[in-house]
C-alpha cells in the first residue's frame, strides 16, 4: 500500500480550504483518508500553515511520500523530511 500525504480540499466554491492528510494513494483526492495531520488556508493574508509536526515525522519514518504541493507546504512551514529523520535516531 502506497501511502502518501497531500492535500484534502475542502470549503465552498471560490473560498477553498485544504487539510493536510495521509491517504491511500489510491484513494480520491477528497476521499478516504488515514489520518489528518494539519491544515492549510490560502486565503487569509498571509496564508496558514498549520501541521503537527511529530504525527508528520511519524509517517515520513513509516515511509509516506510528500505530494510536490505538501513538500512546498512542508518547507514554507519550515519543516523538511531530512529534519525530521534526522530529530528521530
Amino acid at each position: 500500500m502506497a501511502v502518501k500525504i497531500r492535500l484534502k480540499r475542502m470549503g465552498a466554491k471560490k473560498n477553498p480550504f485544504y487539510r493536510i492528510v495521509v491517504a491511500d494513494s489510491r484513494s480520491p483526492r477528497d476521499g478516504r483518508f488515514i489520518e489528518e495531520i494539519g491544515y492549510y488556508d490560502p486565503l487569509k493574508d498571509p496564508a496558514v500553515i498549520k501541521i503537527d509536526e511529530a504525527k508528520a515525522a511519524e509517517w515520513l519514518r513509516r515511509g509516506a511520500q510528500l505530494t510536490d504541493t505538501a513538500k512546498a507546504l512542508f518547507s514554507k512551514a519550515g519543516i523538511t523530511p531530512k529534519k525530521i529523520a534526522s530529530e528521530g535516531q
